[in-house]
């Protein structure tokens, strides 16, 4: 897979590729507030770069439980602007974190290259459509309005599959789909156990796997710690989630789970 001017080499026993987050909101769970500044928001962008990563994930909504939505005019506000600043220093990869069109569109005109889609098409019917004409990937994630599951992991697959049927049916190529588990998303602190436990469910599907749990609730739940005390759990279920196959692992520590995913790779491809 090729995105901009970058390689990515999907395959079995490959390190996973960081996509680190940068939220431009005054109200992200974890980092609300503090890279709505352009200045601190490069601050940021460059350590992330310096650090290693591969793919920076702009949002510009926050999208923690209970959250408020907002217009698109405020969040194309929010996010454009911190596009256009790294895509003016950088060369990087750049995904847009939305479910509306609208706003896709402009931060795709911007220098995005990547639709990361919380509702796996199923929001926006103008979604699929812009992505098919843009031919960009775009990240599917598993999500639904209540969590009423009969069979859960099956169901879970069956909602993915609807997705990437979406996806296809709108001119969207097969190597330009990645799928995501969606941890945190209509799913109980079991459920997303469950479903990291059984990430193969999603690898035998035929799509790249982005694996996004960094900091979340299941994290506080089973360690029993603060939302800043969450980076050892994370970086915990980076190296599970790569073991698994994840090809993609989205994180807000991009340092730390470089050096995580790094020293499993090294183990993993070691020989006598």
């Amino acid at each position: 897979m090729k995105i901009r001017n970058k390689e990515f080499n999907i395959s079995p026993g490959n390190r996973a590729y960081i996509m680190g987050i940068l939220n431009v909101t005054p109200d992200s769970f974890s980092d609300g507030g503090r890279y709505n500044n352009l200045e601190k928001m490069m601050e940021h962008v460059d350590e992330m770069v310096r650090d290693g990563v591969d793919i920076i994930d702009v949002g510009g909504e926050s999208t923690r439980p209970g959250y408020t939505m907002i217009d698109e005019e405020e969040e194309i506000k929010r996010v454009v602007p911190a596009i256009k600043a790294i895509r003016r220093k950088y060369d990087i990869p750049i995904s847009i974190d939305t479910y509306k069109s609208k706003v896709a569109r402009e931060a795709l005109d911007a220098g995005a290259d990547i639709i990361n889609d919380i509702w796996g098409l199923k929001y926006d019917p103008n979604m699929k459509k812009l992505a098919g004409e843009r031919a960009v990937p775009v990240i599917l994630m598993h999500n639904r309005r209540e969590r009423n599951y009969k069979d859960f992991l099956k169901d879970v697959r069956t909602d993915l599959e609807e997705s990437i049927q979406l996806a296809l049916n709108a001119g969207i190529k097969k190597e330009n789909i990645i799928l995501d588990p969606g941890i945190g998303f209509a799913k109980d602190t079991r459920e997303n156990l469950v479903l990291t436990n059984n990430l193969e469910i999603l690898m035998d599907m035929g799509y790249p796997v982005l694996y996004a749990a960094s900091r979340k609730r299941m994290i506080g739940d089973v360690l029993e710690v603060e939302k800043n005390e969450r980076e050892e759990g994370t970086m915990a279920l980076s190296v599970y989630a790569m073991m698994k196959g994840a090809a993609f692992v989205r994180v807000h520590n991009v340092k730390g789970n470089v050096q995580a995913l790094k020293m499993i790779e090294a183990v993993r491809n070691s020989k006598i």
